[in-house]
């Protein structure tokens, strides 16, 4: 592997790093550690590819139609390699290629957006049109490389500019085949994958030939990334993580919605940013929670992603696990009980035990901060109004969901959460065609739909004399 691996995508044939696999813990294949000073040179080169990339966008529509089939025809290649290195299961490998794919068709059909008259009762036509901004950058992290890097190129490409993508050094390998298998269908310098540690990230956010950043991941991080960026003036779109809370109300069935609230939580091992973080349940119902939620965690197969039988795999990489087992060490110091898991697995690998917390202080971290792993707190609480004030009490906002019988009154209970996005009786569900965006520390900017295509174009607008 890691020979024919050196052949996928641009990259330094100088130094290069280690990719561990998080179901052993130890090296399976390396990536080229490109380095800062190289990056002059690619966004050269991506800016001399925009010159003509902008120009025709039935061209580009077509370029990325081609990428969303090539895209297809090499999952067998792509969803091991994605599992390998981030450790979910090959499953859901292969539905992370498929939205890959699907998010290609999606913008490859929204490549020349229609300018648009203006009338304000004066003798003049104005016209807005809409240009592309140029070279643009992202930066992704390892919990959906690849769907998450598709996210950000293909509403830039469809808009005419040409990107740099940097993944998480946790996960360098998929995104580099993947750029490799679309480069297929685009000229030259279009997109290019560039990998390495840091501070080559943040010499891509600040280089000052970029004109817009796109990042995912951390509030600190994307804090320095919007501080890079503000070097050249370029526009940022960030998505910095979320708390998101469900909030059962008292006349919710509890054995119906269990098994969806179960995985809301644990998909891809809690390793998503609008999993459900924290519950908050009414206290005639919190006991048969606690114990729905704690059985199925107790139930669920945990093991290697390559493995046919694995629901969970093992957590990516030894500083998230051990930021979960920090956080889970501390809620039961202060008094929690851990009614499933609460440890680390005795086996190699990354391995955390799904774990359900019951009585757990409101101050505790893993009820205040993103825990971003197999572990769920479940709080319990009297009024409505005050399970509304606990969900909304974080400096995140990105989602929420209400799960009840009535669902006129979860509605308006949902209404009430402070987050961008919030769910009915389900969570974490997005069709492409809407807008994701989160409110307070949860990002910066909208990604999604048209909004995404938009956030990557620039109005132009022209005045002409009405004709007489």
């Amino acid at each position: 592997m890691a020979a024919q691996q050196r052949r996928h995508g641009p990259g330094s044939p100088g130094e290069r790093f280690d990719v561990l696999d998080p179901a052993t813990g130890e090296v399976f294949d390396e990536a080229p550690r490109q380095q800062p000073d190289e990056l002059d040179a690619v966004v050269g080169r991506a800016h001399e590819a925009w010159l003509g990339w902008r120009s025709d966008p039935a061209v580009r529509s077509a370029a990325l139609l081609a990428a969303a089939d090539a895209v297809d025809e090499a999952g067998t290649d792509l969803a091991p390699l994605l599992t390998r290195e981030q450790g979910k299961p090959l499953a859901e490998s292969y539905a992370e290629i498929a939205r890959t794919a699907a998010r290609l068709r999606y913008f490859a059909e929204r490549t020349a957006p229609r300018p648009r008259l203006l009338t304000d009762g004066r003798p003049m036509r104005s016209e807005i049109r809409w240009r592309p901004l140029g070279p643009v950058a992202a930066i992704t992290p390892w919990n959906f490389p690849l769907q998450l890097a598709a996210a950000k190129f293909a509403p830039a490409l469809a808009a005419g500019n040409t990107m740099v993508l940097k993944p998480s050094p946790f996960t360098p390998l998929a995104t580099r085949l993947l750029g490799s298998v679309v480069s297929t269908a685009l000229p030259e310098d279009v997109l290019t994958i560039v990998t390495g540690p840091e501070p080559l990230g943040a010499r891509l956010a600040a280089h000052p030939g970029i004109r817009h950043v796109t990042f995912t991941g951390s509030v600190p991080t994307g804090r320095a990334v919007a501080q890079g960026a503000a070097a050249s003036l370029a526009r940022v779109t960030l998505e910095l993580g979320g708390n998101d809370a469900a909030v059962l109300l008292d006349d919710v069935e509890v054995e119906r919605i269990a098994d969806r609230l179960f995985w809301a939580a644990f998909r891809n091992c809690g390793q998503v940013c609008m999993a459900v973080k924290r519950v908050y349940a009414p206290v005639r119902l919190y006991d048969q929670v606690v114990e729905a939620l704690a059985e199925r965690a107790k139930s669920v197969v945990l093991g290697a992603g390559l493995d046919p039988a694995t629901q969970l795999g093992p957590v990516n990489n030894a500083p998230q696990l051990a930021r979960v087992g920090d956080y889970t060490a501390r809620a039961l110091a202060d008094g929690a009980r851990a009614v499933a898991g609460g440890h680390r697995l005795d086996r190699p690998g990354y391995f955390f035990a799904p774990t359900i917390l019951a009585d757990v202080p409101a101050i505790s971290p893993v009820v205040t901060e993103e825990q971003f792993g197999p572990v769920l707190p479940v709080l319990p609480y009297g009024s409505t109004d005050e399970a509304v004030e606990a969900a909304n009490d974080t400096g995140f906002g990105l989602g929420g969901s209400v799960w009840g019988t009535d669902l006129d009154r979860a509605e308006e209970v949902a209404g009430r959460l402070e987050c961008g996005t919030a769910w009915i009786n389900h969570h974490a569900e997005l069709s492409l065609d809407q807008p994701f965006a989160g409110s307070k520390e949860s990002g910066v900017g909208v990604a999604g739909g048209p909004w995404g295509l938009y956030g990557n174009l620039a109005p132009f607008v022209v005045h002409r004399p009405q004709e007489a």
